[in-house]
């Protein structure tokens, strides 16, 4: 992986399986950039989800989408690392991440969705000793995660909780039709 140049770079990490990689995605992605002033986002996606279901589309074809989502994109990139990193939970990447890249500021975006089962994750109270935890509210979820045992057990100064424009899409609708 590529050491980032500059010090001190924001770098925003947008995890999942992108199964498949959507409008919403490159929307909270391009709010991230602008309010949090991010050098950089990456979409990095994992192979599988330990929580989930396997995915529907193959690794290969959900890279290749995301690359055609984001071929405008210029402070956006997609990175594949779970083999690199040899895991697929989320500290460990974001561990290797700041191991690699010390003068990085983290800053790692998810759903509200994902507010709501953070507690359930490998590490997650350890998280936010690397990046900061940046929670972008969802359609009927809003109130599960702001009530939701991570927000209640996490410190204030750990994480952020943005209440933007919301689309109505996931990648769960999408394979419905």
């Amino acid at each position: 992986m590529r050491k980032f140049s500059k010090k001190n770079i924001k770098v925003g990490i947008l995890g999942g399986t992108f199964d498949p990689p959507h409008i919403g995605h490159l929307h909270i992605s391009n709010i991230a950039i602008r309010k949090l002033g991010l050098n950089k986002l990456m979409w990095l996606i994992t192979k599988q989800n330990p929580l989930k279901q396997k995915p529907y589309l193959s690794i290969k074809i959900r890279i290749q989408l995301s690359k055609d989502i984001l071929k405008n994109q210029k402070k956006i990139s997609v990175k594949y690392l779970d083999h690199v990193v040899k895991s697929r939970n989320t500290f460990d990447l974001l561990n290797y991440l700041k191991k690699n890249n010390k003068k990085i500021k983290l800053f790692f975006l998810i759903g509200s969705d994902n507010l709501v089962n953070l507690h359930k994750w490998n590490k997650w109270k350890k998280i936010p000793e690397l990046a900061k935890i940046v929670v972008f509210a969802r359609s009927n979820y809003s109130t599960k995660a702001l009530n939701s045992i991570a927000s209640k057990k996490l410190k204030k100064k750990d994480w952020l909780y943005i209440n933007s424009k919301k689309m109505n899409i996931s990648s769960s609708l999408i394979r419905k039709f």
